[in-house]
């Protein structure tokens, strides 16, 4: 894989079950590139080892004042020096290339990652964690599977270095065979320690990095309650506890790095002492002691990689953790014990199902083509039905799996049960979203939560989304009645304030108020017209006289549509063909708004607030009444 072909057609189904089996998974993926790499590596390090025996030859040559062995020497010099520099300059190239081509695909898996899960990928995982990931990890990544090749080189130098001096002089060679071993280990009893100082720093890196986010995400919520300082104070304290962590990890690596300086300047001076004593013995020519000299110091060259691979995999490894935490999760959370599913989901569409939306751990029914609306009392409850019904499962949403006979369909599935409590997957037209393919499920069911994101940009760009093409953006607004955000957004418009298409939305519309970024967001959701439409609470921030208007705009323009509205609202209940109460993970009634006001006193509780005491002193109204009247006509009679 060369960087002008990517992206890549597919990045593979990555193995996550732990940190260094995904770094394996990622290097085996790149083995032709790797190989590529240590070739490269072998020809430019050798040739920096094979220097010092030209420099020996040459200064040889000088001594015996011999000409042609000079030339010679001179010969084998200027091959070595091109070699060195084809080598340095097609290894740069080949290892960055790994190091691009590496983060590429990591950054693919998280992208494919993100759009699985959609909004349940932050709900699962810190934001913190999943911004540290897809930025400083992948490059920490990406450093180790660049390394490692050009680690792999400098070691096989070393072994043909150290066999080459045994064979050329073996006096000394035995002392080199014997020292750069003990040089390439000696680091190895602190590399633990450093791992462990380098971990502390990156958690509390990530927990600074969550701080910042989840601080800029609420400025303006800050600055309106004068909170600024105090988030600002704690932001303080977690950058000084990254420092002084990062100094504890600085001070270690120094260590290392002292030692890797100490133990070759120790081996360097024996081979100096040493050969010096064995060349006035007669025993080792001058050319043969500068050679074994210049080698054994170029040595310290690859030695260097020892260390550079020791750091990488001691940053890469808890960056590979958290990446394969992220990709390791699903769509449909395992059963506790179970292991996470082998592969991916399909990405690939298939034929799209459509008929009536039913989740079997409820027994919840929508109708294909009516307005549907969901009146559940644990507003968390209601975010994770909804997220089901998208065919975004997760063990947490577990609920009782018997549904209530007047609303199971023939075709749906029977079998409710999930080990280890995974409720069972929704099923449209009577096939489990979870059995189709994501971009399949994505386009058939639509889900937006409470909490919609709303991207910087124009409004024209935020309504550019993949649509069916049979809403237009204008009816889109005007049903979501956003006349007075186009207003707005007019108002604080720079430029171009005469198109409202054209007017700008800054800072993801924290320009804008709740109940604004709301309608924004349910217009965008209008226009893709998906088969179903599922909305949590999509006027939970507007007024009443709005949102009555908005749950008739909606119902106008989804007529024929499949919509499932989780609401409490009456105004946005009475607009319903079919009102479902879900009580404790189940379905509890069905109707009209109206029939469940007067006939069930759960829905009432939940839509009108009303307590169990004066409920009970409402139904005994009537009663006491009909008494009096009763022994008002005895005592006339």
């Amino acid at each position: 894989m060369q960087i002008r072909d990517l992206p890549y057609p597919d990045p593979g189904v990555p193995d996550v079950r732990s940190g260094p089996r995904f770094l394996y998974w990622l290097g085996r993926n790149q083995l032709g590139g790797q190989l590529k790499s240590l070739s490269w590596g072998l020809l430019h390090q050798c040739g920096v080892a094979g220097l010092p025996l030209g420099v020996g030859l040459a200064v040889q040559a000088v001594v015996d004042r011999s000409g042609r062995s000079l030339a010679l020497a001179a010969g084998l010099i200027a091959l070595l020096g091109a070699a060195v520099a084809l080598g340095d300059t097609m290894l740069h190239r080949t290892a960055v290339t790994n190091w691009i081509t590496a983060a590429a695909r990591v950054q693919q898996l998280l992208a494919r990652k993100t759009a699985e899960l959609g909004s349940a990928l932050t709900r699962r995982v810190a934001a913190g964690e999943v911004v540290a990931v897809s930025t400083g990890d992948v490059e920490k990544i990406g450093w180790f599977v660049e390394a490692l090749s050009r680690f792999a080189a400098a070691a096989l130098t070393l072994v043909v270095v150290c066999v080459g001096l045994l064979v050329y002089q073996p006096a000394l060679g035995v002392v080199v065979a014997i020292g750069v071993p003990v040089l390439a280990l000696a680091v190895l009893p602190l590399l633990p320690k450093a791992t462990r100082r380098a971990d502390a720093q990156r958690e509390l890196a990530g927990k600074a990095t969550e701080l910042a986010s989840d601080t800029v995400a609420g400025l303006r919520v800050l600055r309106g309650i004068g909170g600024e300082d105090l988030f600002l104070g704690r932001y303080r304290d977690a950058s000084q506890q990254v420092r002084r962590a990062a100094v504890r990890s600085a001070r270690m690596w120094a260590l290392i790095s002292a030692v890797q300086v100490l133990l070759p300047g120790l081996l360097l001076i024996t081979i100096v002492v040493y050969g010096a004593k064995l060349t006035l013995d007669g025993r080792v020519t001058v050319g043969e002691l500068v050679t074994v000299y210049s080698a054994v110091t170029l040595l310290l060259y690859p030695l260097r990689h020892f260390e550079e691979i020791a750091m990488a995999y001691s940053f890469s490894r808890p960056s590979a953790q958290r990446a394969a935490r992220v990709l390791s999760l699903e769509r449909t959370a395992p059963a506790p014990g179970d292991e996470a599913p082998a592969r991916t989901p399909a990405l690939v569409p298939d034929e799209p199902p459509s008929g009536d939306l039913y989740d079997p751990a409820t027994g919840l029914l929508a109708p294909a083509g009516l307005f549907t609306a969901v009146v559940c009392g644990d507003p968390d409850l209601a975010g994770r039905l909804a997220e089901r019904l998208g065919g975004h499962a997760t063990s947490d949403t577990a609920a009782p799996d018997t549904a209530a006979p007047d609303t199971a369909t023939p075709d749906a599935a029977t079998d409710a049960d999930a080990p280890g409590g995974t409720p069972p997957s929704a099923l449209l037209g009577g096939v489990a979203l979870d059995d189709v393919a994501l971009i399949t499920a994505r386009g058939a069911v639509l889900v937006q939560d409470k909490d919609p994101v709303l991207l910087s940009g124009t409004l024209a760009e935020l309504l550019d989304v993949p649509a069916s093409g049979h809403v237009s953006a204008a009816d889109a607004l005007d049903a979501a009645q956003c006349e007075d955000v186009l207003a707005a957004l007019a108002q604080t418009s720079a430029d171009r304030a005469d198109d409202p298409m054209r007017t700008r939305i800054t800072e993801r519309g924290r320009s804008l108020s709740g109940g604004q970024r709301q309608r924004l967001a349910l217009a965008r959701s209008l226009v893709t017209d998906p088969e179903v439409l599922v909305l949590d609470e999509p006027t939970s921030a507007v007024d009443s006289h709005t949102e009555a208007r908005v749950a008739a705009g909606v119902k106008r323009l989804r007529s024929g549509r499949t919509t499932v509205v989780f609401a409490s609202s009456p105004l946005v209940l009475d607009q319903a063909d079919q009102v479902v109460l879900v009580h404790e993970g189940e379905v509890a009634a069905a109707g009209t708004h109206r029939e469940l006001l007067h006939t069930d006193p759960r829905y009432r509780a939940v839509v009108t607030r009303e307590t169990a005491a004066e409920d009970a002193a409402k139904a005994a109204i009537p009663g006491a009444m009909e008494h009096g009247v009763r022994e008002e006509i005895e005592e006339s009679a």
